[in-house]
């Protein structure tokens, strides 16, 4: 029986965030013929495509939501004011793989129909620019609306703080006549995303000075938690024990980002037992939730702990990531299981699906350096499918420290050097090797060298701070 457009979208608004009803009722419209135009009526299909837009970016498919775009096109139902906000919110998802393709498409398309004038829109392309690092033309169009709303506003300081103009994004925030909890969290989020722990927290201090007229939400926790999780050597530890308590007092639920990183700061601080009790109490739990709970478990010396939560974590059916390995591939090294390391990362890729990345690689050549399996190492450096970086040629540094291996320390930190020139900790190391075994000539020439460049030796602290 053929179903009416009008029946059709009544259902497609009814489950327009449910997965596979869209899917179904997708299917209904391309059967029953309803996205096709005619000339008396173009209207219809653009209404029920503009929905079907607006669902599959609801659902998480942002790919899907441009393919819809262009068979709406093809089957030329008229985009308008409703089917470009949603539309760019998908091509800003995406803009990883396409950047400047979707961006110049879009706003292209949003002015060929005349549709720039809606502020929406204008709002949506501030969003999209500023996700594709594109700071200019976000700040033209920005500067295009007469009269920004506060979430216009919103667009143009989140844009400013992902790309680091974390001078501009105040300065705009300043100026703001309303803000909201997006307009504080774009700054704090921002400072924590640029690592200005210290600014983060002093904003959102200001912030909850104003608790009266806004309240955080999940986003400004996760920011501060971070901020505080990067800051846990300069009290970062007390300030996010009073975040945690405000947070039990005025949330009903630990949503699980929340959780995530709470577990991050406390597995950071050593307070290990807060992390567990924090990752126990929670109702819900992500793929993120087990990698902070394994990496605290693994940087806090109970890597037996953290491999039987990767256990755990796969008999519950979790669906394990790249971090995941990190985490465990850490836990590895720490404990010196050199044969169950090498088993887990030759099963990333066959096993799970995961293809290993560079960080996997140093974790590798930690394990291995070590357990004191340097020639193991550095071979295993040799055969990798892409040139070491830093850190694993650090990773092999660390580890010539160790066991006392000179020559191959200094082959090794000769690399380092080259492509760190600038780095004194590279420095200090290698001299340390070459004074370990008693060539002070050697290790003397390396400190005149660094002295020669300019390098200078960043001066260690101490620090009391209460668990």
């Amino acid at each position: 029986m053929t179903q009416s457009p009008e029946s059709l979208l009544q259902l497609l608004q009814r489950f327009i965030k449910n997965q596979n009803q869209i899917k179904q009722i997708h299917g209904l419209l391309i059967t029953n013929n309803q996205l096709q135009t005619s000339p008396i009526s173009k209207h219809k299909p653009a209404i029920l495509y503009n929905t079907l837009i607006r669902a599959y970016l609801n659902i998480n498919h942002p790919h899907k939501t441009l393919l819809v775009f262009t068979h709406m096109l093809a089957h030329r139902a008229p985009p308008n004011t409703h089917t470009f906000p949603s539309l760019i919110k998908a091509a800003a998802a995406v803009a990883s793989f396409s950047p400047s393709l979707s961006s110049l498409a879009l706003h292209s398309q949003a002015l060929k129909r005349g549709v720039l004038v809606d502020p929406f829109v204008r709002t949506a392309l501030v969003g999209l620019y500023g996700q594709i690092a594109d700071l200019r033309d976000a700040r033209l169009v920005f500067d295009e609306i007469s009269s920004p709303c506060v979430v216009a506003c919103n667009a143009m300081v989140d844009a400013c703080a992902k790309n680091g103009d974390m001078g501009s994004a105040v300065l705009l925030f300043k100026r703001m006549l309303k803000r909201d909890v997006v307009s504080w969290t774009s700054v704090v989020s921002g400072f924590a995303r640029n690592g200005c722990f210290v600014e983060a927290i002093r904003v959102f201090g200001n912030m909850m000075v104003h608790e009266d007229l806004v309240r955080p939400n999940e986003a400004t926790y996760v920011s501060v938690l971070c901020s505080c999780a990067g800051l846990v050597q300069g009290g970062g530890l007390s300030l996010g024990k009073q975040v945690h308590g405000y947070i039990m007092r005025n949330e009903t639920v630990l949503s699980v980002f929340i959780g995530t990183s709470l577990i991050d700061l406390y597995g950071k601080a050593g307070c290990l037992e807060s992390a567990l009790r924090v990752f126990n109490r929670m109702a819900f739990k992500e793929v993120c939730t087990w990698n902070a709970v394994i990496a605290s478990l693994a940087s806090n010396s109970r890597e037996r702990e953290a491999l039987h939560m990767f256990e755990e974590m796969r008999k519950q059916g979790v669906c394990v990531n790249g971090i995941t390995f990190v985490a465990i591939l850490t836990a590895c090294a720490r404990a010196k299981l050199v044969e169950l390391g090498l088993q887990l990362f030759h099963s990333m890729s066959s096993e799970f699906g995961v293809v290993p990345i560079m960080e996997h690689y140093g974790c590798v050549v930690d394990l291995l350096g070590r357990a004191g399996h340097l020639s193991e190492a550095d071979e295993f450096i040799r055969s990798m499918p892409f040139e070491p970086d830093a850190s694993v040629l650090g990773a092999l540094l660390g580890a010539c420290k160790i066991h006392g291996a000179v020559e191959l320390g200094h082959e090794v930190g000769r690399r380092l050097l080259q492509l760190q020139p600038q780095h004194c900790g590279r420095y200090v190391v290698l001299s340390n090797i070459l004074a370990g075994v008693e060539r002070w000539s050697l290790a003397a020439d390396m400190r005149k060298t660094m002295v020669g460049a300019g390098i200078r030796k960043i001066p260690a602290y101490s620090l009391i701070d209460s668990m």
